[in-house]
C-alpha cells in the first residue's frame, strides 16, 4: 500500500464515530479497527455504508467479540474489522 492512501484511509476511519481503536499493522492486513454497535443491522450498516465506501479500502475480514473475560472491554461486545487497502 502507498503511505498516502494508507494515511487517507486511517483518516476516514477516524472520522466514523463507532471507531474505538485503529492501529496501523504489519503483516496480512494493513489496518485493525475496533468498532462498537448496538446490534448486527447497525454494525452491517457501518460495514457496508460506510467502511467498505471509503476509497482505498479493498477488502475487510471482520470477527465479532462473543465474551471479554480480561480486558478494558470486559462484558462489552464488540466487533474488529481488518481492513486492506490499496
Amino acid at each position: 500500500m502507498k503511505s498516502p492512501t494508507l494515511d487517507d484511509v486511517v483518516k476516514a476511519l477516524s472520522d466514523l464515530s463507532n471507531v474505538e481503536e485503529l492501529y496501523e499493522v504489519t503483516g496480512e492486513f494493513d489496518i485493525v479497527t475496533l468498532v462498537s454497535a448496538a446490534g448486527i443491522e447497525e454494525f452491517r450498516e457501518l460495514l457496508k455504508n460506510k467502511i467498505l465506501k471509503i476509497k482505498g479500502v479493498k477488502s475487510t475480514v471482520t470477527s465479532i467479540v462473543l465474551n471479554a473475560p480480561k480486558g478494558p472491554r470486559n462484558g462489552l461486545h464488540a466487533a474488529t474489522s481488518k481492513s486492506t487497502s490499496q
